[in-house]
Formats: C-alpha cells, structure tokens, sequence
C-alpha cells in the first residue's frame, strides 16, 4: 500500500506543471539566498500569493524548493564575500572564506553543494519514518487536546526570546490582540472593527507576513544604500566539482550533522542557525583536524551546510503532524497550505495521503534536482552577487504590492502590508524578534477557539482539561518552557552552592 501511495506520488511530481514549478522554485530560492539581504522567508511570503492559481501541490513543493535553494544559496556569498546570505549561512563564513582566500574556493562551494543536498535527502527520509508514527498519537486529539497544543506552540515563543525575553512577549500579545480583530468565530460578534467591513473578516495573514518579512527588510536595504554600504567583488574559482578523497573525509562530519540538524528542525522554535553552531562544535570535539577549525578546514564547512539543510526538513515533522510551525519559514508554508485548503495535523495523514506523500516525494525530487542545478547554474549564481542593491529594492516592492493585491483583490491589504513593513523596521531596530508575532498569529485563534468549544462541551466545567494525559503533559511542558527563565537562574545559584560547600 505504502509503495504504491509512493508510486503515485511520484507521478504526481512528475507532471510536468508540478516538476517545472519545482525548478523555478529552486532558481528562485538559490537566487533570494545568494543576495544577501533576501532570506529563505522573505523569499517565500513574497512568492505565496503567486501560488494561490496553482493546484495545492504544485503551489506547496514551488514554495518548499525555494526553502531548500535559499538555505542552500547563502553558502555562496558566506564563501565568496565573507557575507552570510542567510542566517543560517553565518556559520559557514569561518571556513568557507578562508578557502576561498587560500585559492580553495571551488572545494568549498562543491562540499556545500553536496553537504546541502546530503542534509536535506537524511532529514527528508527521518521525516517520512516518524511522522506517520507521531500522527496516530495526535489522532486522539479533540477539542482539550488542540487547545494545550496550541499553549504549547505558544509557549515556543520564550524559546525564540532568547535576545530579549520581555520583548519577544510583549510581541507575542501583540500577535495575540491583532489575531481578535474581526467576527469571533463562536458567537458571531465583531470585534475591534470599529465600524470598519474591511477588518470584519480580521487581517489578512499573507500581507501582514510580506510587510513584516519583505518590506521591511527593502527598508533595511534602502537604508544601506544611503549608507553607502556595498559589497565586493566575489573572489575568482577555478574547479567546482567535489573530489573523493574531501567526500571521504567529510563522511562521518556530514551524517553527525544531518542527524542534529533533523533532530533541531523537529523541536519547534529552535532554528537552522542553532542547528548550525551545534554541528559545527560537535565537528569541532570530534575532529582530528580540531586547531584548524576556523582557518580553512573543509569539514568547517561540511558541518553547517548539513545541519542547515537537515533542519529545513526536519522542521516539517511538527508541521505537518501537529500543526505547530518548526520556526518562521514553516510558520509561512502553515499558511501556505490553509490558504490551498490544506490543514495541517493528525487527519491529513488519514484524509489526504496522497497529497502527504506527494509532499514526501517532492522534497526527495528537490533535493536531487538541487544538486543538478547547483553544480550547472554556480557561475551564474555567483555573477548575480554582482548585482546592485539599487536595482533589486525597485522590484521587490513591486512584488510586495502585487503579493499583497493578490490575496482578496483588496487595496486595504495594500496598506495593512506598508503598514506593518514600517512598524517591522521600526521594532527590528529596537531589537524586537519576528517568529512570536507569526506563532501567536497562527495559534492565538486555534487556542481560543478550542478552548471555548471545551468549555461548551464540558458544560463550563474546567475539570476536561485534567482528564486527559496528553494535555496534562503538553500543558506540563508548556509550562516548564514558560518557566525556564525563571528556573534557569535558580537552578545554577543552587549549584554554585553545592560546588562551594564541597
């Protein structure tokens, strides 16, 4: 039955619609990631409103291959520039650029380029063995169950705090209160309108997401313009095609670092960027090369661009089995798939299976695909570091405007997303984080609704709440992710007691 859901799937990848959005897609993400300044999520909530014409297939593995092409693309200025194109890529400045000084940077680029694709290929499989098996558990979730999910995921929020634990909350409530606007869903009444039909229906999602993540950073780029600040020309390469004996060597770097990256990507609110310097300082302990780390090491540059994409895939195991964004960019691809009809959770593994697997199949092909364009299309990607920021800002506000017209035909949503890119640019300048605002987006209905509906269910009685394990344990863990902060501090002033009086 599995093989032939497989089989399936894979024609279903295959139509020629489908494949050839898949390789515009990772065109597109190589591009977003190689320019520094265009990050994998901005790259995808600009391009989101464009796949709402496409059937849900096609629209979601457009937007997953443009994940994988931009995790990959940042590599490439890391190496070349010494300027991370993604966050994720910052790790891979510490080797990739002094190979590349060191007349290496071929090498590096090909072991990146493998890396990558070795990453996504592992962490894309762990995806496919354990998420059917964690779904049957979420498959006994009702009304009680859902609404401690949600306090979960919204919990992630303090995980994502980590800079700055007092603004990340008071983002998150602010996510909160903008997630009220409109007609509640449950008694009908309208809230926080003020008389207005366009906020009836509450804020569009996808605007909000492409002020947030796209105009605010054409701010940002706008504002280094003016500042005067460029960058260099790439450093010249000769040969990009891996040798055998840097393969053999990185072996065992690049499975360890595939297996924390697909580890990290599953726990929702960590990152590629954690996942990053954690396979780089594991590489590091088990090294035999451990004092050249930093100096032009290869497996300096094995190590991240694993985990990098290992985490990409393994971000989807929440997300797809429970409906919980693994970090900002899956945050985006959740309302990707609401848009297309497609819910996220325990049912779609009963009630869209094919549409799962052909999920399943596509990251495979993309992957596989990734290492066919990367090897071709380097040299072009590398003149495209060349290009300036004066030319870039005009058309991705155009697409912004356009991305945010497409969604309901609506010249307010216009405004909602020129809105929210200034208030963005303003709050990242003070320091205030991205992801609680989108996981509070997201959640905050689903925690009130649920929460609401268990109470109608139990007669107002809060007693459904301790009947069941699974909330008394998501509930439990929530509140040891709330708590830690707290916890934290005390836990190490009682330590350094113990040490002392030993």
């Amino acid at each position: 039955m599995e093989l032939e859901l497989f089989a399936s799937a894979l024609r279903n990848v295959f139509e020629f619609n489908t494949f050839s959005s898949m390789v515009i897609g990772l065109v597109l993400g190589v591009l977003s990631g190689a320019l520094p300044g265009l990050t994998a999520t901005m790259s995808v909530a600009l391009l989101l409103p464009l796949t709402f014409g496409m059937d849900p297939l096609s629209g979601i593995l457009v937007l997953i291959s443009i994940i994988f092409g931009a995790i990959y693309g940042g590599s490439i200025p890391a190496i070349m520039l010494k300027t991370p194109g993604t966050p994720a890529a910052a790790v891979t400045v510490l080797d990739g650029y002094e190979m590349a000084k060191q007349g290496s940077g071929g090498r590096a680029m090909s072991i990146s380029i493998v890396s990558a694709v070795f990453g996504g290929l592992f962490s894309t499989a762990v995806l496919i063995l354990v998420a059917p098996q964690l779904s049957r558990v979420a498959l006994q979730f009702n009304s009680p169950e859902y609404f401690a999910l949600a306090v979960f995921g919204l919990s992630i929020i303090i995980s994502l705090s980590s800079v700055s634990l007092s603004k990340g909350i008071m983002i998150g409530l602010f996510g909160l209160l903008i997630s009220m606007v409109g007609i509640d869903a449950i008694s009908g009444v309208s809230r926080y309108t003020f008389g207005n039909v366009n906020l009836f229906g509450g804020f569009s999602f996808i605007p909000m997401l492409i002020g947030a993540f796209a105009l605010s950073q054409v701010l940002v780029m706008i504002e280094e313009v003016y500042m005067g600040k460029t960058t260099e020309p790439p450093i010249k390469m000769k040969s990009v095609f891996p040798k055998l004996a840097d393969l053999a060597r990185c072996k065992w770097t690049m499975l360890r670092s595939a297996g924390i990256g697909a580890f990290i990507g599953s726990i929702p609110g960590t990152g590629a960027d954690i996942s990053a310097f954690l396979a780089y300082n594991e590489t590091k302990r088990w090294s035999k090369n451990k004092d050249n780390l930093g100096k032009g090491e290869i497996e300096g540059v094995a190590a991240p661009e694993t985990a990098n994409s290992a985490t990409a895939a393994g971000s989807f195991i929440p997300l797809l089995t429970l409906g919980i964004p693994g970090d900002s960019t899956t945050a985006v691809i959740l309302g990707a798939l609401i848009m297309q009809g497609v819910r996220p959770g325990p049912s779609l593994f009963n009630e869209q299976r094919e549409l799962l697997y052909s999920i399943f199949s596509g990251m495979i092909v993309t992957n596989l695909l990734l290492l066919v364009i990367a090897f071709i299309g380097l040299r072009f990607f590398m003149k495209i570091l060349t290009l300036k920021k004066e030319f870039l800002i005009p058309g991705v506000v155009i697409l912004c405007v356009i991305g945010a017209l497409a969604i309901n035909n609506n010249f307010f949503d216009v405004w909602v997303m020129v809105f929210m890119g200034f208030l963005w640019y303003i709050l990242t300048k003070c320091g205030f984080p991205q992801s609680p605002l989108i996981i509070a987006l997201i959640l905050g209905p689903m925690a009130e609704r649920e929460f609401r509906r268990s109470l109608i269910i139990s007669n107002g009685s809060y007693s459904i709440f301790f009947e069941s394990p699974i909330v008394v344990i998501l509930v439990s863990i929530a509140m040891i992710t709330l708590f830690m902060p707290v916890l934290k501090p005390m836990y190490r002033k009682l330590r350094g007691k113990e040490v002392s009086s030993q």
